[in-house]
């Protein structure tokens, strides 16, 4: 007999439809299962007929074959478990058909028949919805982030023998509704800008980084600040928007991060990888192809701290990510693209001591390591972080002042204010931020007078801007008119874009 149980995989972050077909037939007792399966797949069987057992239903001695189509796409993880037991059970006669037609099964069986969370959860919801799938079972602590979803019911479930109930009408089991999480609580940071001390440069560089979603890059001493300032961004960032928490948490879902009992990421993501990471991690990949950090950190903070130190192979991967805002992972069996729009923040040493320029304590390096050190970051990459900056010591008497300083709360009214007026002047295209700006809007939007001409066209001259700095100038000028609420850009708003992409010009004297 012939038993279909319809589940779910994830490829990317887009999930399709599996149908596991179960044949029981005369013939010596076997366990096959096709359908390109992976590692956890082909092991399923054991943990299927252990859970068939000890749940108290008996598991056929027969020839057993599982197919999991489309037969020609790989599948992965411990999902299928569950399906696959209740095409047994439904091949055996158990299960009349009509009783799960039309719903989808998810989950993965302990050996005592007790149902396990699964990753992937969130973008399966989504998938089933849109092709009129009438309810999902899946584990219980996976109820909360599919129930986001609306228009689909859920039915958490904590072992096998409670779906084979609720499938033969023994128990019934209330439905979670999928619903729309319509407000956000505001994030509560343990941190805030007042408490960094002097560096004023610096924290307005971060307020003009954070209003536009520009790149960062801070180079300084060690202890000046650059990684207190780092972590701060995120609480003056804008809260996300149900959208953006929608496409961040997919991606947590299919790396099964999402925090236990949350539906969505609600806070945006701040990531800081070591620099031991791989490319692999850093940008995606694998034999089946998973997220990178940069498309965790989607509509949030990628931190990497101490620059030269990651490999610089790992580093250059991130130029085509910081210029479309995804990445795309191509492999003979399949191509994925995954989001990764983020706002790249960095923070490295002058040189190898640390000590550069410092005016109180004197570098120990030779030119040759200084060259060294410097050339594992290459031109093409500094030319695509928008905003170079320069972290000094902070003076004693900065650090003995107290906490009077402007708070994130004021910086953050400040830039929601500017993502406003961006909100408005992008609203009918793909562009969020000015720091994803076009080269058409670029024109459109960045006109500038004539003074701001001459002293831009005698900034490219001097230092020898390419033509991406010029367009990253233009793009901060933007954002900082936007933060003084300006229509047009004047040529202050000019001079001082043009003083975040001089540093490493002056580095290199």
């Amino acid at each position: 007999m012939i038993a279909k149980i319809l589940s779910s995989a994830v490829i990317g972050i887009d999930a399709y439809i599996v149908e596991v077909e179960v044949d029981i037939s005369q013939g010596l007792p076997s366990f096959a299962t096709v359908g390109l399966p992976e590692g956890a797949v082909r092991e399923s069987k054991e943990r299927v007929k252990a859970s068939i057992k000890n749940s108290g239903y008996h598991f056929p001695s027969d020839r057993i074959t599982v197919n999991l189509a489309p037969a020609d796409v790989k599948k992965e993880g411990s999902a299928f478990d569950l399906p696959m037991a209740l095409g047994i059970l439904a091949a055996t006669g158990l299960l009349d058909r009509s009783s799960y037609a039309g719903r989808l099964f998810l989950g993965e069986l302990s050996l005592d028949g007790q149902i396990r969370p699964v990753k992937g959860v969130l973008p399966i919801a989504i998938s089933a919805k849109e092709l009129g799938i009438k309810g999902i079972f899946l584990p219980s602590e996976n109820a909360v982030e599919a129930g986001v979803v609306k228009g689909i019911d859920i039915f958490p479930v904590n072992a096998l023998s409670q779906v084979v109930e609720a499938i033969k009408n023994i128990t019934m089991i209330d439905p979670l509704r999928g619903h729309e999480v319509q407000n956000f609580q505001d994030p509560v940071y343990d941190m805030d800008f007042t408490d960094i001390r002097g560096q004023e440069t610096a924290k307005r560089a971060m307020e003009i980084a954070a209003a536009g979603g520009h790149n960062v890059i801070m180079i300084g001493p060690p202890g000046s600040g650059k990684t207190m300032l780092a972590r701060r961004i995120p609480t003056i960032l804008p809260a996300l928007s149900f959208e953006e928490s929608l496409e961040t948490s997919k991606v947590y879902s299919v790396m099964g991060l999402m925090p236990k009992g949350q539906g969505l990421v609600t806070v945006r993501p701040f990531r800081s990888p070591h620099h031991t990471i791989s490319d692999a991690g850093l940008i995606g990949g694998g034999q089946n192809p998973k997220p990178g950090e940069v498309s965790v950190a989607h509509n949030g903070v990628l931190f990497l701290d101490e620059l030269p130190e990651f490999r610089k192979n790992v580093l250059e991967v991130l130029r085509q990510p910081m210029e479309d805002g995804a990445v795309t992972i191509s492999r003979a069996s399949s191509t994925v693209t995954y989001p990764a729009r983020f706002m790249l923040v960095a923070a490295m040493n002058p040189c190898p001591c640390g000590f550069l320029g410092d005016p109180k304590r004197e570098c120990i390096c030779t030119f040759l390591q200084i060259q060294r050190y410097r050339s594992k970051i290459s031109g093409p990459l500094m030319d695509r972080i928008d905003i170079h900056l320069d972290v000094p010591s902070v003076p004693y008497r900065d650090l003995s002042q107290p906490e009077d300083g402007v708070s994130s709360e004021e910086i953050l009214n400040r830039v929601m204010a500017a993502r406003e007026l961006q909100a408005r002047r992008f609203l009918r295209s793909k562009t969020h931020t000015n720091a994803g700006m076009t080269s058409r809007q670029i024109k459109q939007f960045c006109k500038i007078d004539d003074a701001s001409g001459d002293l831009l066209e005698a900034a490219m001259t001097r230092f020898g801007l390419s033509a991406r700095a010029h367009a990253r100038i233009l793009k901060i000028a933007r954002t900082i008119a936007d933060l003084e609420g300006s229509q047009d850009i004047k040529a202050s708003h000019v001079g001082e874009a043009i003083q975040y992409r001089t540093l490493d010009r002056k580095l290199a004297k």
